[in-house]
């Protein structure tokens, strides 16, 4: 017995038109219609002032550029919702469109996070920060199981937790647009004759997976996130993927039940459909006012003072790279590299492909995907920016080695010769600057008296309080450096 999938649309379509010579033809459809339209074009509006709000102010790209592809959510789901809802027909096909712009948001606000947690490390990079971690629980339900964040795995592996839904959703939607075109797809059965059921389990994996990623990255570095109204940021975006999977399961089941009855024109499924699509068409103006709420634009305009605090920003002139900064000296920016950079999602394709070749070498048993190496951990003062690395592992280099005179020479140095800090700021605040001496190399130990040339063991008491002089003024010398 061959299985088919009962008809979602109704054999006879309706031939009148908007309006005739007749008037206008007002069903509760066309009504509808014209809702839906009207709330898709208050949400795209809403979202072209949020968006340009970046736009004009494009000053830190790695965080604006993924604020910007959030906020195209909503008008996202409104404009394909009003498209599913004008043409009930096809609404399986624009479903199935509309989440693939899911897994991209999921991993546009991954991405920003990281770059949120990496501000806080001197180095500006998440692992650096992350340095201070210890061993920690993963969150319920798999609470038995411990992983350790200083790991070199563990950014990759988050990273790739997240942005496999990239891949697996597009794909899983492809393959119900190829099923739905030759009927056996049949949604409203869930049945293992039917492809439905194994596209919508292995969806369900792959966004929990995902969701576990952020979960577990979102509690690890809660304290770091302070001030940058993280989980306001991240409600902006469950809450559509919640609301509009719970309200279609509502109208499903109201369908079961049949308190939805099918007209002339339309199916019990098309009617549910269309209700959820409208719904969404209405929704969606509420949350794209609540993520302009969220990702303020005023967090990045251009301040007067370089230490200016908004909404949990802090961006002082020495955590700037040359690009922000040579775009900070102008008021506004153009709004076409935003725009551009928006959706190019090249910076997805690198950080797939850094963790897969990454997994490669661990599988391999590469040193460096296993372990970091004990020189480049990071200290506690370096993640958080007290210390500056490269001169004090230069330094550290230097003392070990056999040449002490390079120790002078591997600090930074002002106009005067003395040693300088270089200016740096750390959290907005200017560090202690040091104290000005001069460089003065090591002399060699003298050689003990058995070693010593035959005719230079017995010296003069003048010789020898000499160098002992020149060995207080070099000790003092370096006590001062240490200071």
């Amino acid at each position: 017995m061959v299985n088919v999938c009962p008809e979602d649309n109704t054999e006879a379509i309706d031939q009148s038109s908007f309006w005739d010579e007749n008037g206008l033809h007002w069903d509760y459809h066309r009504i509808g219609w014209a809702i839906s339209g009207g709330c898709a074009l208050i949400t795209l509006i809403i979202t072209i002032f949020s968006v340009l709000g970046h736009a004009r102010h494009y000053y830190v790209r790695s965080e604006q550029r993924q604020i910007i592809r959030i906020l195209y959510m909503p008008p996202v789901f409104a404009i394909i919702s009003f498209f599913s809802y004008r043409f009930f027909r096809s609404y399986t096909y624009y479903s199935l469109v509309e989440v693939i712009y899911e897994s991209f948001v999921l991993s546009a606000f991954l991405l920003l996070i990281i770059q949120y947690v990496a501000q806080t490390a001197a180095s500006r990079t998440a692992e650096d920060a992350l340095a201070r971690k210890d061993k920690t629980k993963l969150p319920i339900p798999c609470c038995c199981l411990r992983y350790r964040p200083t790991k070199p795995y563990f950014m990759y592996t988050l990273k790739w937790s997240v942005m496999q839904y990239t891949i697996i959703r597009p794909a899983c939607s492809i393959a119900g647009i190829i099923t739905q075109y030759y009927g056996v797809l049949c949604e409203s059965e869930l049945s293992p004759h039917f492809a439905a059921v194994y596209i919508e389990a292995v969806d369900f994996v792959s966004i929990s997976v995902a969701l576990m990623g952020l979960i577990v990255f979102y509690d690890l570095t809660k304290d770091e996130l302070r001030g940058r109204r993280p989980l306001a940021k991240f409600l902006c975006i469950k809450l559509i993927v919640m609301v509009t999977w719970y309200q279609s399961f509502v109208f499903s089941m109201l369908q079961d039940k049949k308190i939805i009855k099918a007209t002339d024109f339309w199916t019990t499924t098309n009617i549910a459909d269309g209700l959820n699509a409208l719904a969404t068409c209405i929704e969606m103006v509420l949350f794209a006012i609540f993520m302009w709420w969220a990702y303020p634009s005023s967090e990045y305009r251009n301040k007067e003072s370089s230490a200016s605090k908004e909404g949990g920003y802090i961006l002082a002139g020495g955590d700037m790279t040359d690009d922000e900064k040579a775009r900070r000296k102008h008021p506004t920016t153009s709004i076409w590299r935003p725009l551009w950079d928006s959706i190019n999602f090249s910076d997805f394709a690198v950080e797939i492909w850094s963790s897969f070749v990454f997994f490669w070498d661990y599988i391999r048993g590469k040193p460096h995907a296993h372990s970091h190496r004990p020189d480049d951990r990071a200290t506690f003062g370096e993640a958080f920016g007290v210390d500056d690395t490269p001169p004090r592992r230069k330094l550290a280099k230097a003392r070990s080695g056999k040449d002490q005179s390079k120790i002078g020479r591997d600090l930074p140095t002002n106009d005067a010769g003395s040693f300088s800090n270089g200016g740096g700021s750390v959290f907005g605040r200017d560090t202690y600057p040091m104290i000005s001496i001069t460089a003065q190399p090591r002399p060699q130990e003298p050689p003990s008296r058995s070693l010593q040339p035959q005719g230079s063991q017995h010296q003069s008491p003048q010789h020898l309080s000499a160098q002992a002089n020149q060995q207080d003024n070099v000790r003092w010398s370096t006590v001062g450096m240490a200071l």
